[in-house]
């Protein structure tokens, strides 16, 4: 079973920094595109950034310059480093990977559980 878990949530002030992490386990065969997104009480969940498996970043505009996405593929996890925060980035964060299970010969979508993450002075 494949599973994928975020930590590194918590409460920040502003201008603060975290680093959210998200690592996959289980019996996975290969992992493509990796994802973070996040949702604010009351709003849509939406896309923050990506990396593919060759490194090929993307970041929406509203944290370009400010966050930083990277990857471990000998430890199948992913990071989020994000500085200067502000409190219109407190969310709870979700990570998601585009990955082949051993027991599939398809690609599939995998989300994590959610970590929150609070700007707040």
């Amino acid at each position: 079973q494949v599973q994928l878990v975020e930590s590194g949530g918590g409460l920040v002030q502003p201008g603060g920094s975290l680093r959210l992490s998200c690592a996959a386990s289980g019996s996975i065969f290969s992992i493509g595109t990796m994802a973070w997104y996040r949702q604010a009480p009351g709003k849509q969940r939406e896309w923050v950034a990506r990396i593919t498996s060759g490194g090929t970043t993307n970041y929406a505009d509203s944290v370009k310059g400010r966050f930083s996405i990277s990857r471990d593929n000998a430890r199948n996890t992913v990071y989020l480093q994000m500085n200067s925060l502000k409190p219109e980035d407190t969310a709870v964060y979700y990570c998601s990977a585009n990955l082949r299970p051993m027991s599939s010969t398809y690609y599939q979508n995998y989300w994590g559980q959610g970590t929150q993450v609070t700007v707040s002075s």
